[in-house]
Parts: structure tokens; sequence; C-alpha cells
């Protein structure tokens, strides 16, 4: 080691090592401080004595770069005391290691790990975001883009209730603020012995002895007890009571929330410990003998201090693995209702089940418990034989109902078959009508087909489609809305919303996002699709992964279903992942509707309107002649004549002459609307001039101009009703000359039953004093009351006719179902797949179905089959058929809605797999299909076989379809506006998320909940409580 420190020199794994010559020991020791490598490197030491050949040491010495990866908890008071860990690598490096927050120190607290440090935070004067550092030596490694947070110190407000049995165990409810960021709440009991031994003295005077006594109390070392609080939220502690010994003299109690203590006699009462309670066993005569109980009967277990330092809904009290409802706790008694059948003992080795009660952490055992089902009195003789006869007198009387219940399903049978060939017989006698009907309307709809090869199908953008399926009924969704915030605050809240979107790229805080907002009661229905259609909207951008937690959540839901009732499984849209599958399965089949559904889907729209507007509409009460809902059926006989009026159309400086069919039974307002129908019949519905800011002007000759109006001085008015004007009011002839004219009045209707007219009382001369007046058209929708017998009697034929199907409505509504038949049957091939490919989302989904039901062991076919039918045809087939006007852009008038429902709801009958029964009883709109189901069954059983028998879609295949249909449509979408109101929804619910998220230990250290509350101090301009 030399002689002296200025002939050494130091290398350590090739660098030099500066020598500290205060502390070099003359042949026995040198220390020096190391110089920096900037890689790492491992070497031996070597000294070298005056320049001669160097020493090498046999060890080697690393020099190691360590890392800091994590911090947890990121916040706590600024009184300090926050015991925090810092995970990284290598940080087991040198032997000078130090922490700081800033510039405050960290004191390293037990041993070092590679793996990680823990430190205690100090106290700071002021509320901040500070950087974690670790010194090694001088060499400082800090933590990139994570800060620890010194928040407002925890205050307690509350705390209930204040006493308690010395064993302890009693919840105890904190209120205050801030408690959340406490990361280990205690409460503390301070209390000092008085042990035996200690009042022992030695022999003397009574005086002294006392005086003695008292000092060896006094100075008694004061102990420490103390339980770990649960956080509820930043509001609510649930504290467990500290048990103490009983002969322990109580000091103080108080809650530690880390450096903060808080006492629990500033809360305004003191808390006090009481003696445990004394229990007597049950058999008191003998207690190891077990308690005989005879079922029905309540215990009563008497004791000493019962009620003193506990409620009665704290106490539990069992029979081996069964609740004995505690009824009545008193100072002295116990009353219990016990189960009514003996249960299980809780040790499998014991004969009998133990009565046990439990106070907190205190635990009384009272013996066992023993139903004594035999001390009921035996079945007297005289009943049995009483049982005997009547049982000889029930036999036939059960022969004589099974014989009925045999009869009346065979007449059942029967009526079943009667009304098939009934039906059978009706369509046969409307067949005529029906061809004709249907020859008609197929030369239309040729037309229609050559018009469409020009214009093509009147499509909706995929903004507007999307729109109308995630936000049905909303004309003010958020994909139209903009960001709206101040010009100050926008690139702040965009920053903000751009962390959330982040956010919900964590699966686990999508997860338990999703399920605590389901486990809201006060979060309706109509929020729960809300949310979930934002949420789809903010991770449209990223499908693949949407897919994923869709069907992590869906295996969710379906545990819960199968320990209920499996066929339950996605049957309504209750749940936000529910309205995620319906969201996801139309992002899926958008390409495959528009490709291969749209036009069958389009021309049934069509020849339904067509037909409908065949035949008076009560402009009114919307019923039709011409419709397949029975409700929706004009029942009268009304005189019509279709008519044909040449409409003057301008157009680039020239007039045309269009022909439009109508009829004489038309309002002014229907005839309107069929003359734009058919001069903008390839222009979509939006595009189209609305009817109520046009009128209509009859045209005779060069000077014969006259504005009709549906309502006006020349209406018929009679009994405080008044007709609605048509073109028969008007005596028009067919092929008059007519034209559409700007409106040049826009007062509104000013009748109370004008809703349907909108707007439509305007020109020649007005008649402003209706009062009391009520409008029909072709029927009206209240008869005049009636009295006395003729009223009854009448009442009585409504009632019967009411319940009976007459032949010639019936005939009516078979017409309608048998021209639109051939239209009905291509858009349910379409949908069921019948010469088309399967798309790869439904293959993909129906796979993961069977996958459910086999990790579920559910067998059941049927089952299966409700699922898929859930999932796929009610949750998107139905819905694309009752409501045309979300892929399409046209209106959708009552009666063709009406008559959508009638197919819509044949179509879920078609995909049922219980047998389909009518009989003279059943709605109208199940017997019109009544034939026709069966097959539309054999078609559903068909089509999912073939997706069964296709071969799998891979994960690849699947991730890449999601992932163009990602990309192509994203941009479209207002990602920014979704994520602001999803927003609204997490601050509303913000610490039941916030609290769910700390629960879950992977939560805690991916800290969710705190980069949760950083976004919400960006988009709120303020700290959120955690």
């Amino acid at each position: 080691m030399g002689q002296k420190a200025e002939s050494l020199s130091v290398t350590v794994a090739g660098h030099p090592c500066i020598l500290l010559t205060d502390l070099y020991i003359i042949s026995n020791r040198i220390v020096c401080n190391l110089s920096a490598s900037y890689v790492e490197k491992s070497g031996p030491v070597q000294v070298s004595v005056e320049g001669r050949i160097a020493g090498v040491s046999v060890q080697d010495f690393t020099y190691q770069d360590p890392v800091l990866e994590s911090l947890h908890p990121m916040r706590g008071p600024m009184a300090g005391g926050t015991l925090i860990t810092i995970h990284g690598s290598k940080l087991l490096t040198g032997n000078q290691i130090t922490v700081t927050v800033g510039d405050l120190p960290c004191k390293i607290l037990g041993d070092l790990m590679e793996g990680q440090i823990k430190c205690v935070t100090s106290a700071s004067t002021f509320q901040d975001e500070l950087p974690i550092s670790v010194y090694y030596g001088t060499a400082k490694r800090s933590m990139e883009n994570t800060q620890y947070t010194y928040t407002e110190n925890p205050s307690i407000s509350n705390a209930k209730p204040f006493t308690c049995f010395y064993g302890g165990g009693r919840v105890i409810q904190v209120e205050g603020s801030y408690l959340d960021v406490v990361e280990n709440p205690l409460m503390t009991v301070l209390a000092k012995g008085s042990s035996p031994q200690n009042l022992q003295v030695e022999p003397g005077s009574r005086r002294r002895r006392k005086r003695r006594r008292k000092r060896e109390v006094e100075f008694e070392a004061v102990q420490e007890f103390s339980e770990r609080c649960h956080r509820n939220s930043s509001a609510l502690l649930n504290c467990i009571s500290p048990g103490i010994p009983a002969n322990h003299l109580l000091v103080e109690v108080m809650f530690v929330l880390d450096n903060v203590r808080i006492p629990f006699s500033s809360l305004g009462d003191n808390f006090t410990y009481q003696p445990n309670p004394t229990l007597k066993p049950l058999n008191r005569d003998n207690p190891t003998r077990p308690y005989s109980l005879k079922p029905g009967n309540v215990l009563d277990i008497e004791g000493e201090g019962l009620d003193s330092g506990i409620s009665k809904k704290e106490v539990v009290a069992k029979i081996g693995d069964g609740i004995c409802t505690v009824k009545t706790l008193t100072h002295n008694h116990l009353y219990c209702e016990p189960p009514p059948e003996a249960p299980q003992p809780q040790d499998a080795s014991m004969p009998l089940p133990e009565f046990v009660v439990s106070m907190g952490n205190l635990r009384f055992n009272l013996g066992q418990v023993k139903y004594d089902v035999d001390g009921q009195a035996a079945f007297p003789y005289e009943a049995k034989i009483g049982l005997g006869v009547l049982a000889a007198l029930l036999v036939p009387v059960v022969l004589i109902i099974i014989y009925m219940y045999r009869r009346q399903s065979k007449m059942a049978k029967r009526d079943y078959k009667k009304v098939l060939v009934q039906l059978e017989n009706l369509e046969t006698s409307v067949g005529d009508q029906c061809r004709k009907e249907f020859t008609d309307l197929m030369t239309e709809m040729m037309d229609l087909s050559s018009e469409l090869e020009g214009s093509g199908i009147p499509f909706l953008d995929y903004k507007t489609y999307v729109e109308r399926i995630f936000f049905p009924g909303n004309t003010n969704s958020s994909l139209r809305k903009t960001l709206d915030v101040p010009v100050g605050r926008k690139n702040t809240v965009e920053q903000g919303l751009t962390q959330l979107s982040n956010l919900l790229n964590n699966k686990l805080f999508l997860t338990k996002l999703i399920e605590t907002l389901d486990g809201q009661l006060t979060l309706s229905q109509r929020d729960r699709c809300h949310a979930a259609s934002l949420l789809t909207v903010a991770l449209h951008g990223k499908l693949e992964y949407l897919t994923d937690v869709i069907k992590t959540l869906l295996a969710n839901l379906a545990e819960q279903c199968v320990a209920k009732n499996p066929k339950l499984f996605l049957r309504r849209t209750e749940t936000i992942v529910e309205k995620l599958l319906t969201n996801w399965m139309s992002i899926c089949l958008h390409s495959f509707l528009r490709e291969a559904a749209a036009e069958p889907l389009y021309m049934l729209y069509c020849a339904i309107k067509y037909q409908v507007d065949k035949g008076p509409v009560d402009a009114v009460t919307g019923k039709a002649k011409r419709t397949l809902n029975d409700s929706h059926l004009l029942r009268e006989d009304i005189d019509y004549h279709p008519m044909t009026l040449t409409v003057m159309v301008k157009s680039g400086g020239e007039t045309h002459r269009v022909p439009v069919r109508v009829l004489d039974t038309d309002t002014i307002t229907q005839v309107k609307q069929k003359i734009l129908h058919q001069v903008y019949k390839g222009t979509p519905f939006s595009q189209r001039p609305s009817a109520s800011t046009l009128d209509l002007e009859w045209r005779s000759g060069n000077a014969g101009h006259l504005t009709l109006s549906d309502e006006d001085l020349t209406s018929l008015t009679q009994d405080q009703w008044k007709r609605l004007n048509t073109l028969h009011h008007y005596k028009v002839l067919d092929a008059a000359t007519v034209a559409l004219i700007p409106r040049l009045h826009n007062n509104q209707c000013e009748t109370p039953n004008c809703s349907f007219m909108s707007g439509e009382k305007t020109p020649m001369l007005e008649d402003g004093e209706d009062g009391g007046i009520r409008t029909w058209h072709l029927v009206k929708s209240v008869e005049e009351p009636e009295t006395g017998k003729n009223h009854r009697r009448s009442s009585l034929r409504e009632r019967e006719r009411a319940k009976a199907i007459p032949e010639i409505y019936l005939t009516r509504l078979l017409s309608m179902k048998g021209t639109l038949q051939k239209f009905v049957d291509d858009t349910f091939q379409v949908m069921l797949g019948v010469n088309q490919p399967v798309p790869i989302a439904i293959k993909y989904f129906f796979d993961f179905l069977d996958e459910l039901a086999e990790k579920h062991e559910i067998e059941d076919s049927e089952t299966i089959h409700i699922w898929k039918t859930h999932s796929l045809m009610q949750r998107f087939w139905v819905l694309i058929l009752k409501n045309p006007q979300m892929v399409f852009d046209i209106e959708v008038s009552e009666n063709v809605d009406s008559i959508l429902s009638v197919i819509a709801q044949t179509f879920i009958d078609s995909c049922t797999i219980s047998e389909h029964k009518v009989g003279r009883d059943s709605p109208v709109n199940k017997l019109l299909y009544a034939r026709e189901i069966p097959r539309y069954k054999q078609l559903v059983e068909k089509y999912y076989a073939e997706i069964r028998q296709t071969p799998a879609a891979s994960y690849q295949e699947m991730n890449s379809s999601l992932t163009e249909l990602s990309g192509s449509h994203s941009a479209e979408l207002n990602n920014l506006v979704a994520l602001q109101e999803l927003y609204n929804y997490i601050n509303k619910y913000y610490d039941q998320i916030s609290s769910a998220l700390e629960e879950d230990p992977s939560g805690q250290k991916m800290q969710l909940a705190y980069r949760l509350q950083q976004i919400s101090a960006l988009v709120e301009n303020k700290v959120t409580d955690l």
C-alpha cells in the first residue's frame, strides 16, 4: 500500500481514482473518489506504488447505470410522512445513496434492493408537483415525466360510532376531505398497562403503598395499537377499531394519516372502550351437550353488557354455515331467528353445526345445535285414513282433467289447421287481385331499377349512418358539434382530452370505467347507451382493441347470465357492453350492408311506399287502406278515385310537364308530398324542398290561378268537426294542371289537431277563430257519444267486432301481403346469407359465442341459437329492417313504419326455435305470415349451420379487417367532442371510478387514478379530489 499517498496511483476498471489523502492509512487503507464512466463496464482495481508494476485485485469492480422506472404512490399530504416506493433496475449502486423530492430529503427506510427503494417524504410548506431524484454520491438520476404531488393535508370532520369493546373490530366511519391522498391511513390507540406485577409493592405503611402504586401506574410504558383504514372515497374512510388488552388504561385515540395526526377528541366526542360482553352457552345445564332446537323457535341468548359497544346490525350470529338473523339486542339478551332447516357445520369434522356469535373481533362459541325434527307429533291414524279417502276421490277428478286437457289440445290442433286452411282459402280468393297489384308494382319497380342505375341508391354518408345508429333520435349528436370551451382554455382542454384518449387505450382502465358506470343505479339506460356510443366514437380508430375489450366484457356478462338464466344473455340492451356490441356490428357490417343488402331493402321500402300511396290514407289518424298492420288499417269503405295531375316544373329556364298520380281524397299536403316525391325522385330526401315551404296552385288557362290549402273558409264544418280540404272538395278534375310555388305566408297552424299538416293553413280565406273545433279527414277519430240502451248495445257490438277478425279486413291485409311477398323474401334471403359469403365479423363473433358456450359447458343447441339471434338478428338486422332511414336518405312515414314493424316481427318470429302456432285468438299480424314463418325458420337454421361449418376466421384476418375499417372512416368522426361528453359521465361518477381504480392492485401499480386526476385538472382547470 506504500508509505505515502503521493507515491500511489489507483485505477478502477481502467478509470483513474482520485486519492483522499486524509483517509489514507499507511500500508493498510486507500480511499479514493471514482471518476465517471460513460458506459457500463467491469474491471479490476489496480494499485501502483512509485510507478512499479501494479497490483491487481482478484474481484472486479462494475460500473452500472441505475434506472428509475415508476413511483408509487404519486401523491401525499404536505405534512409528509408518506412511504413512497421507487421501482427501477440496478438501484443498489454504490454506498452513498440519497433520495430527494424536489429539494426535500426523503429518508430511506429499510434495506436497499436492486429493484426498489423505499423512503419517507419530508414535510412541504406548499402544494406542488416535484421531481423525484436519487443521488449516487454526486451522480444524479431522475424520473422522466413522473412527479410527486404534495396535496392539501387531509382533514376529518366527523367519526362515528365512538364506543367499542376492548376486543375491537368495530367499523368506524370517518368523514372528511382529502382522505384518499393517504396511502396507509391508520386508527391508532395509545394505552398503558396496569398489570398485576406493577401493583405489587414492598411492605410498609398503607399510605406509602398507595403512593407507590399510583406512581408505578403513572410511569407504565405507553403502548400503541393500530388498525388500517380502508378508503372509500376522498370523503370517507372505514376504520376498524383496534383491540386493546382489558387491563390497559386508555390514553388517546387518534387517526394517523401519514404525518397528520388527528385526535378523536378533537371531533367533539371522546372515544371510549367498554368491557367485553359475556354470553352464556345455549345449553346452560350441560354446555358440552348439543342444544335441542325446534324449527320455528327464536333463540334467546343471555349475557351481560351486550349492547354497550356494538349495535344490532353489526352482530353476526351463525349456526354452522347458516345465518341466525338478529332481531333484538339489549343489555342482557340477544334474540335471533335461526334458519328454517338445519344448516351444515362449518367444520366438516364436526357432527353438528355450532352456534357462533361475532361482535367485531370477539367470537363466542356457545355450543352445538341439533334441530329437533323428530320431536314433532306423529301423524294421527285417523288422519291417514281421511287422506286415503281423499286420494281415492281425487284420482277420478285428475283423470277427468287429463282427458279434458287432451281433448282441448286436439281441438286446438284442429283449430290451428282450420285457421291455416282458411288463410289459404282467403289468399287464394285474393290471388287474382294480388297478381294484378303485383304486376303493377313490378312495372313500377322496374322503372325504379332503371332510374337507380343512373342516380343510384340514396345512401347516407358514413358519418350520418353512424350518428343515426349510435345516437338514435338525437338530432344534435356529438358528431355534429364542435368543442365548446373558451378560446383561452382550448389548448389545455384538448391536451386533457388527448390524455383521456390515451388512458382509454389502457384495457384495465376502460373495463373498470365501463363496469363502474354500469354499476350506478342513477345512470339511466339511455345514458348507458349514449356513453357506449361515445366510447365507440372515441375508439373507432382502434377497432381491434375495442373488439378485445368487448369480448372481455361479454365474457363477464355471460358468466353472470349463465348463473341465472343463460337464455337471457344479450336479450336486451341494458348495459354499456350490449350497446357497444350493437355499434360494433353496425361498423363491421356496413360494407356488406351497402354492397349486398341495400338494394333489396331499398326496393322493399319503395314497394311499401308505392302500395300505401295507391290507397287512401287518413291525414289525421294515420290509418290507411293498404297496410299490413291491423292497428293502422282504415276499416271504413272510402269512396276514392285515382287521378293524374299535370305538374308544371321549371328547370333551367324551361318548363316541363310531369304527370303525378294522386287520389281525389288526398289532402292538399298529401298532394304536395306526392308531387315532390315524383319530381325529385332521384334526389335524396334531405336535399328536397319541404312541402310546408310550398303552396299548391291550380291553374286553368292563362288567368285562372287558385291557391289550394288544407284549411280555409270553404272548409266544411259541422257540430264542431271541420273536414280537411281535398282535391274532391275543390272539384279538381283529372288531368288538371297544377304547380308548386314558394309560400308567401309563413303563419303556422293554430288548431290543436294540426300536427299532421306541418303548418299547412295559409292561402285563400283564413279562418282564425276555430275555438273547440276538431279536425278530421276520412274518418272521425272519436265517435260521437250515445246514450241509454242503444249506447250499451253499440258498445257490446263494438267489443264483439274488435274480438273477431272480419274477413274483409283480413282480405285487405292479405292482399297487401301477397303484393309485397317477393320483396320481403328477397330481403330476408340476403339477410340470411342465401347465395352470399358470410361476413368475417359474423363468423368471428359466432365462433366466440360457441367458445363461450363450451367454456360454460352449455350443450343446449337452443341456448346457443338464442345467443346468435340476440347478437346479430335482433341487434342489427331487425334495427335496420325497421329503420331504413338509418341507411338511406329517405323519409319513413308512419304507415310505412307500421308495415316495417310487422315485417320485422315476422323476422324475429322466424329466428326463434320454439314452434310457431296460431289460433283464432292470435294477433292478426302473426296470422298473416303463419304459412311463411316455418320456411323462414329453416333458412335461419341453415344459415347458422353454414356459418358453423365455414372455416374459422383467423385472428390475423379479423385484425386486418378491423384495421382497415379503423383507417377508412376515423377521420370523419369528431373524436374530441365525444371525449368531452364522455368526460362528463366520468366527472359525474368520479369518486366511484377513482375508488375502483385504487382498489385494483394492477390499477395502483399503473397509477390509473392519478392519471385520471391529471386529466381532470386539465379539463376542469382545477385539482380534482381523488
